[in-house]
């Protein structure tokens, strides 16, 4: 008998949704950041056994948007509900109200089984993670409540076991050595996304974004040019830094880490150019793979 489903976790933003996703698939597939909407895609990634396929779709934070891009975030977090096979809500110890009323009606109304899943127990009590609990029977009195550090892995195996008890048996949907949905150009804009992140702050991260322009394989060595976009020219001079000084560590960073993820030398080129108000533009937008 083999299991395979789709989990699928939605939630507000910084709640570790990212985090769990890549705890639980056992590689860091998503990029994770204290700073707000940094997850934009829905990604899947898998976890194999030769019992099951677990395929979990991580979403964007859900947020109010304000332009165009954040409204394409929202409609990925929409379609969740329609494809999932166990849904998880995210929310962390302390957090006992839903930001997004529809979202926790959609939650209440499913047939499908909803885990209500409280992160960052290593920050709070146990009076706090009462009430949240509490709290959170009261809205989501059907919902399966789990309590976990995904940061610290703690009761992730756990949590692993009791969902993978409601997947369906199926055949796999994907090849069992398949990490993710994503293509290898997909990984590399991620990571230095993911670099941009950590070393700037203000509107950079949120006016950026990556374009892989060139990816070549050979047997020794990946070859990879990428461009980053922004929305003005002061955000290109500091994004290069003095000499190029701050792109080059951007780079190097990156390069490290797709190194560890390919298990393989790579040679990584950065460019930056100005698309003005690329996050309005939907043509560009859709040429981003939004």
């Amino acid at each position: 008998m083999h299991k395979a489903g789709f989990v699928n976790i939605i939630g507000s933003p910084n709640v570790g949704k990212s985090t769990l996703t890549n705890v639980i698939i056992g590689q860091k597939l998503v990029i994770t950041n204290a700073k707000a909407q940094t997850t934009r895609h829905r990604i899947l990634g898998m976890r194999n056994t030769p019992q099951y396929q677990l395929i979990l779709s991580d979403t964007p934070g859900i947020i109010a948007p304000a332009y165009k891009l954040q409204e394409s975030m929202m409609e990925a977090i929409q379609s969740v509900f329609d494809d999932a096979d166990v849904l998880i809500y995210m929310v962390e110890i302390g957090e006992k109200k839903g930001k997004d009323e529809h979202v926790i009606q959609r939650l209440s109304n499913t047939k499908k089984p909803v885990f209500l899943v409280i992160n960052k127990i290593d920050i709070g009590n146990q009076t706090l993670l009462e009430e949240t609990i509490d709290a959170w029977k009261i809205q989501l009195p059907k919902a399966h409540i789990r309590s976990i550090s995904a940061l610290e892995k703690f009761q992730i195996d756990e949590l692993v076991a009791q969902i993978v008890a409601f997947l369906p048996e199926h055949p796999p949907y994907f090849p069992k050595d398949q990490l993710t949905d994503k293509s290898e150009r997909f990984v590399v804009n991620e990571v230095i996304r993911e670099k941009i992140l950590r070393l700037y702050d203000k509107e950079i991260p949120y006016s950026v974004e990556v374009e892989t322009e060139s990816f070549k394989e050979t047997d020794k060595l990946i070859k990879i040019r990428a461009v980053i976009h922004v929305e003005r020219n002061s955000q290109k001079g500091i994004l290069i830094g003095h000499k190029g000084a701050a792109l080059k560590k951007v780079g190097t960073l990156a390069r490290k880490d797709l190194e560890q993820f390919f298990q393989q030398k790579v040679h990584l080129e950065l460019f930056v150019k100005v698309s003005k108000d690329w996050r309005s533009n939907a043509n560009t937008l859709k040429r981003f793979g939004y």
